[in-house]
């Protein structure tokens, strides 16, 4: 973990101008704790293309943001494939970095990242940071005081036709590293860790429909293009504690249903929101009841790029920030144990461990300038 350094605004350049930029960027360039200097990308004119509609006041290749003097975070955004390469590669030009999910593609590359960067002394921050959002950190303040009792058991679901219908370039997201596992999996994982802690074992079930999928939106409507990973995916997991989950993540749906989480206790059952965002309600429903209660959510959701920035300001004072890459690693182990699972039909252990972040305090206020 670095030390606390410099002063001011903390300097960001993001590398990856696709689809998910739009909404970093929506962020990123209006936090007054942060100042983007650069947006980059392989394809130099999708990158100028940002820099123009967010104002950003440089762009091109990659190596431009790798060796810019005023960035101090690396905020990438490229291809899950691309993720460890580079990260590595910001690792190595000193900057620190927060990485699009999934931290990496497999137990390897994932963890051989964490050491690098820890021997270099540099932090790694990955999404999701939905978990920093009003919604999940208020169900985190509900549970945390015990209005569900003893958190024993959760039920998660995620399922929809495929998003082969609507994405204009769909393809990488049926290929290794994707799937709705690879996908959707870190939102929920995430949230089930923040609630339970590490994950000990997992059992699963794997499944695909089809071998090939046709895009159905865009310049490339009608093309057809491989599915390299299973489109269905029903896991348990066990945690440190004793509790357990059941997860479904799907391609499969013809009718969709997304963003349950339902953990139930010895006193309650509370419905979070969706993990994938950050807003959203919370719902009770204590022993003898007859309905849901609503509980309102309180606090930020901004959206994403909150966790760059609870790392920026992290970085100034010194701690810890909440959205680590040893967080995500976990979730990487986790979700490789469940291929691994679906493949043997055996239990598989996970191997590594992550502790809950710290909860954000209620006032924290992405939009002060604080630094």
């Amino acid at each position: 973990m670095s030390a606390a350094a410099g002063h001011g605004p903390v300097g960001v350049a993001v590398i990856g101008a696709g689809n998910i930029s739009k909404q970093y960027l929506d962020n990123l360039t209006v936090f007054p704790d942060l100042k983007v200097h650069v947006i980059a990308d392989l394809f130099e004119e999708a990158a100028k293309a940002r820099a123009e509609e967010y104002g950003i006041p440089e762009w091109g290749s990659p190596e431009l943001a790798l060796n810019h003097p005023d960035v101090e975070i690396v905020v990438n955004l490229t291809i899950p494939a691309a993720h460890v390469e580079v990260a590595t590669a910001a690792v190595d030009a000193g900057k620190h970095v927060w990485t699009e999910k999934p931290f990496s593609l497999d137990r390897e590359s994932g963890l051989g990242l964490l050491k690098h960067a820890d021997a270099a002394g540099i932090r790694l921050g990955c999404a999701p940071d939905t978990f920093l959002g009003a919604g999940l950190q208020t169900a985190r303040r509900i549970i945390e005081r015990g209005d569900i009792g003893t958190p024993l058991t959760a039920l998660t679901m995620f399922q929809t036709p495929g998003p082969e219908s609507w994405h204009p370039n769909p393809a990488f997201l049926f290929q290794h590293g994707a799937g709705p596992l690879f996908d959707m999996g870190p939102y929920y994982l995430t949230a089930l860790v923040q609630t339970f802690g590490s994950v000990r074992r997992v059992a699963a079930v794997g499944s695909s429909s089809q071998t090939t999928r046709v895009i159905g939106s865009g310049p490339k409507a009608g093309e057809e293009f491989p599915v390299e990973v299973p489109t269905h995916v029903s896991a348990m997991a066990e945690f440190e504690g004793g509790q357990s989950s059941h997860s479904v993540f799907s391609f499969e749906s013809p009718r969709t249903n997304m963003g349950f989480v339902e953990i139930t206790g010895t006193e309650a059952t509370i419905s979070l929101p969706d993990p994938n965002y950050f807003h959203g309600d919370i719902k009770l429903w204590r022993a003898g009841d007859e309905d849901w209660t609503t509980v309102p959510a309180t606090g930020p959701a901004n959206g994403r790029g909150m966790g760059v920035l609870d790392m920026a300001r992290s970085m100034r004072t010194g701690v810890p920030h909440r959205a680590t890459g040893a967080l995500a690693y976990h979730v990487v182990d986790t979700m490789v144990s469940i291929s691994e699972s679906a493949e043997t039909g055996a239990f598989v252990n996970v191997e590594s461990f992550a502790s809950a972040s710290p909860a954000l305090p209620e006032d924290w206020n992405p939009t002060a300038a604080t630094l």
